[in-house]
């Protein structure tokens, strides 16, 4: 395999300072920080923005729990196995009920759709003449 080295790095450098000239280097570098600068705070944004959601799923899962609770069993008395089963169910139930509005909005939109063989040429062309 080929590794790039320093004689390779410099002809990559010369023919970049043909191209671009002496003058555009500085600009392009400062871009290319820039660049990286952003790619970096997004990377950030994006980490945070998962913990954010790891937090809310864990406030989801203790008001599934309250909820069981208050359904006759105590949080006290529910077993670890209890807890997941209670959290799965209702991501279940809010899966499906997202998974059947996707369905009907499908089914709606078929729906207002052509039917197969419902364009008649012969008749265009008919209206066509008549217009004429």
């Amino acid at each position: 395999m080929m590794g790039i080295g320093f004689p390779e790095l410099m002809v990559i450098l010369i023919i970049i300072m043909i191209i671009f000239g002496a003058g555009k280097l500085p600009e392009i570098g400062s871009a290319f920080g820039r660049s990286i600068k952003n790619f970096k705070t997004s990377m950030k944004d994006a980490q945070e923005e998962d913990e954010a959601s790891e937090v809310e799923e864990g406030e989801q899962a203790a008001q599934v729990e309250e909820g069981k609770a208050e359904e006759g069993k105590a949080e006290e008395d529910m077993t670890e196995e209890e807890k997941e089963a209670a959290i799965r169910k209702k991501a279940q139930e809010e899966g499906e009920a997202k998974d059947k509005a996707m369905k009907d909005e499908a089914d709606i939109f078929t729906a207002s759709l052509p039917r197969k063989g419902s364009y008649d040429y012969s008749k265009d062309q008919e209206k066509a003449k008549e217009k004429s």
